[in-house]
């Protein structure tokens, strides 16, 4: 058996980076060995063609995966990790989608030989429209991080940082920003109610917009304070609201509120 990449942990995140993986061609079932005790989430990897074991101990002992991802939650990062030390010899190279977890901790878990790629995805990774960022230690070779790249497209965006200590930020920003951008939607869509429509089209209206919204500036040449001079008609409807949004910087001030606690208790977690 050959194994390219093993996958510790098949939740909602690993299962939607799996089968991004797979759907993309980037990987073949047969190279993919997923390591999962629960017996639900594992049947699911098996019928992507994958195999599966509840533990790390059924990965054949001749094998050297290019890859271990890590995709389980913080609490119980230091255990699953040290299941997999017998692969730290450098051969392997680690890549944690485990937010708040340092590469020092994967370091002193797994030997001071081995690569270790630290990646921050966000919840739309699950549709391919994810935001990917990446720190990675020394031991990485560039022919790694670049597979390592290509592997994470398959979920979204994909960029890199140099400086691990700014993860907390990247943290606040996109990794917690789906849930911004949610709420966002939620508030809109109560303001349509209150302004009279019925609740599913407020809803439809909210959605829609921001969708929109968020394609156009994705896909224009224009940086979004053009774009939204481009809809803000003099003393028109528009400049209304945005007198409301922009007046003392309310939403700017409001949202470096919320990005900053957000960085703040990563760095707590991080600890």
């Amino acid at each position: 058996m050959t194994i390219r990449l093993v996958l510790a942990g098949c939740g909602n995140m690993g299962y939607a980076m799996l089968s991004g993986w797979l759907k993309s061609g980037k990987l073949e079932p047969s190279a993919v060995f997923v390591v999962e005790p629960n017996a639900e989430l594992r049947k699911r990897a098996e019928h992507l063609g994958c195999s599966a074991a509840a533990d790390a101990s059924a990965i054949p002992a001749d094998a050297a995966p290019d890859l271990v991802v890590i995709a389980v939650k913080p609490q119980v990062i230091r255990d699953v990790t040290a299941s997999y030390k017998r692969f730290g010899d450098g051969r392997t190279t680690f890549v944690s989608i485990a937010a708040g977890t340092p590469v020092a901790t994967f370091a002193e878990i797994l030997g001071d030989l081995a690569p270790i790629v630290r990646c921050m995805p966000n919840t739309p990774a699950a549709i391919g429209k994810g935001m990917m960022v990446v720190f990675s230690n020394p031991l990485v070779s560039d022919d790694v991080r670049r597979f390592v790249a290509e592997l994470l497209s398959a979920s979204g965006v994909v960029t890199t940082i140099d400086d691990e200590s700014l993860m907390d930020a990247v943290t606040a920003v996109s990794g917690s920003g789906p849930a911004y951008i949610f709420h966002f939607i939620e508030a809109l869509t109560v303001a349509a109610e209150k302004a009279g429509l019925p609740a599913e089209t407020a809803k439809l209206l909210a959605m829609q917009t921001v969708y929109g919204a968020a394609s156009l500036a994705a896909e224009s040449d224009e940086e979004p304070g053009v774009l939204r001079q481009q809809v803000t008609s003099p003393k028109g409807t528009t400049a209304a609201a945005l007198a409301v949004l922009m007046g003392e910087d309310r939403l700017t001030k409001l949202l470096t509120d919320a990005v900053e606690a957000a960085r703040l208790r990563s760095i707590e977690l991080g600890k």
